[in-house]
């Protein structure tokens, strides 16, 4: 069984665990939180970080790869394996400055690969990165977790990278209203709502509408703006969307300051 621990999770910072429960092993998903919380939180989920088997990264923005070196070199391990797309290697400085800390394995979209005992399977995103992807992660007994962030769009094959998936991290980044109206410049405005930017709650809906089953037990709505959406908002999209595919699965919401675990 697989686990979802999201260490931080906004436009401030971005980090998650994936654990393997029945071994107590997990991977890293991407690493914009400083090392305190990283380590904290992952304890207060009963995670060691010792039994970071993996560490994996959605794409090369600072908020998801800024505390990289930091946390990194406060592993008690030799190489941790740090799967990336090339292109986001060589556009995040952090990856070539820790040498021998970490063992790069490049990843290709669409190429599924084992890291610890988890199955991971990449599938690219449209975001306005060097390259940027989403993940499904699968236990040996076939359990399933969805993990979609930072893309503008429901990209070709993310239906079926999250088809029947117990829980599903999507991110629900912006009320579109709140956006229009809100503190941001229009070019701000245009590249978030853009088709590289980021889901609006209306579009993390539709995408949920399309994809829950009877799996799904867990939706937890992901880099939420904090100047343009509330998470009453996200939450209450989501649950429509759950109600209308008429699948009874729970809505939580990640946040910049506290732990958010699903088992």
């Amino acid at each position: 069984m697989l686990a979802l621990h999201v260490i931080g999770s906004g436009s401030k910072g971005n980090c998650a665990v994936v654990e393997n429960v029945d071994e107590g092993r997990g991977v890293l998903v991407d690493c914009g939180i400083c090392k305190r919380d990283v380590f904290g939180f992952a304890a207060e989920a009963g995670f060691s970080m010792d039994a970071l088997d993996a560490i994996l990264l959605t794409h090369d923005h600072s908020d998801h790869v800024s505390k990289l070196g930091v946390v990194v070199r406060g592993l008690k391990r030799g190489a941790v394996p740090l799967h990336v797309l090339p292109e986001v290697a060589a556009a995040t400085p952090q990856v070539g400055e820790l040498g021998d800390r970490v063992r790069v394995v490049p990843m290709g979209i669409g190429d599924p690969f084992v890291a610890g005992n988890i199955t991971v399977r990449p599938v690219g995103t449209s975001h306005d990165a060097a390259g940027s992807c989403a993940f499904r992660f699968e236990a040996p007994d076939g359990d399933a977790v969805g993990y979609v962030t930072d893309t503008g769009c429901a990209t070709a094959g993310m239906a079926c990278l999250l088809d029947g998936v117990r829980i599903l991290a999507l991110e629900s980044n912006h009320d579109e209203r709140m956006l229009r109206e809100g503190p941001y410049p229009r070019f701000l405005q245009d590249r978030i709502r853009s088709d590289a930017g980021h889901l609006s709650n209306g579009q993390a809906a539709a995408l949920l509408r399309e994809v829950a089953t009877d799996a799904l037990e867990c939706v937890v709505a992901m880099h939420l703006s904090e100047h343009n959406n509330l998470p009453s908002l996200a939450r209450d999209a989501l649950a429509a969307a759950l109600a209308d595919a008429g699948v009874g699965a729970e809505v939580r919401v990640a946040s910049q300051r506290r732990l958010v675990s699903v088992r």
